[in-house]
């Protein structure tokens, strides 16, 4: 792992070709950019299948390294088994501080226990249907339905365009996502308040974190709040259509402000406001 507190750390980014869309591959480097280095770029699959013609572009254009894994049998994807073997090698080899694993298969769960039981942090990447297991095994996950509208929606900002988010309006698969879902944001571009209180996990998330960092007149530093809660679970508010843990913060409707539009920005639970907390 990296020793000086001075470099930025490195990212090792490998990639299920089979279980993951080229198209989304610039918006996934543009997020893990911001958290280190990625110094190393694999994509994994059987490239003399058709169905992956599409990554060929893509790996040129962000010189990732097709890695490629012939299926042994009809029924199971030997990629899996070569990422595996591939993200061990590496931790105890160039020892990257971070893997990013862009994946919607619950059988990479071992493998992120191993990795962060080690002292890797592991940013995951997937589809809606991705399994809770391995989502929560992730040091964060973030549903590529919800990169890819974040990245409209910004586009969609520069451009000067009305945002589907900004109307207010749900995507037309919408209709009737159950307020648990895990990944709201591949429901509904922005999850209502009404929805978001019906979300008890979310709730409870939000409500520990803040008390477990409150000053004694119970304000809590959003900063520190989205500390706590990264310690405690993978969790990203653009999963529920929200830029920022403030916005989130916001929208559930459960906290007070202090501080608005500043580095120094902290909430505080209404219900101790009431009790004169």
């Amino acid at each position: 792992m990296s020793a000086n507190p001075n470099t930025q750390p490195r990212i090792a980014l490998l990639i299920d070709a089979d279980n993951a869309p080229a198209d989304l591959i610039d918006e996934i480097l543009t997020e893990l950019s911001t958290l280190g280095v990625i110094n190393i770029r694999r994509a994994y699959g059987n490239w003399t299948k058709s169905g992956l013609n599409g990554w060929q572009e893509r790996l040129l254009e962000f010189a990732i390294r097709p890695m490629q894994q012939f299926d042994y049998s009809k029924r199971k994807n030997a990629s899996d088994m070569a990422m595996t073997v591939d993200a061990m090698e590496l931790l105890y080899t160039e020892r990257p501080d971070a893997f990013g694993i862009v994946s919607s298969d619950a059988d990479f769960t071992p493998l992120v226990m191993h990795l962060r039981a080690k002292g890797a942090a592991v940013y995951g990447f997937g589809a809606a249907q991705t399994p809770k297991p391995f989502v929560n095994a992730c040091s964060r996950f973030l549903y590529l339905e919800a990169l890819a509208e974040a990245h409209a929606e910004a586009e969609g900002d520069r451009a000067g365009l009305p945002t589907a988010a900004a109307e207010g309006k749900p995507k037309p698969d919408g209709a009737g996502a159950p307020a648990s879902a895990p990944a709201p944001a591949a429901h509904r571009v922005r999850v209502p308040t009404s929805q978001l209180r019906q979300d008890t996990a979310l709730m409870n998330l939000l409500r520990d974190a803040v008390h477990a960092v409150q000053d004694e007149a119970g304000w809590a530093r959003v900063g520190e709040v989205g500390t706590q809660i990264s310690n405690k679970a993978s969790f990203d508010p653009r999963n529920y259509g929200y830029a920022t843990l403030s916005k989130l913060l916001g929208a559930v409707d459960a906290f007070e402000f202090r501080d608005e539009g500043t580095s120094r920005v902290a909430v505080r639970d209404k219900r101790a406001a009431r009790r004169g907390g």
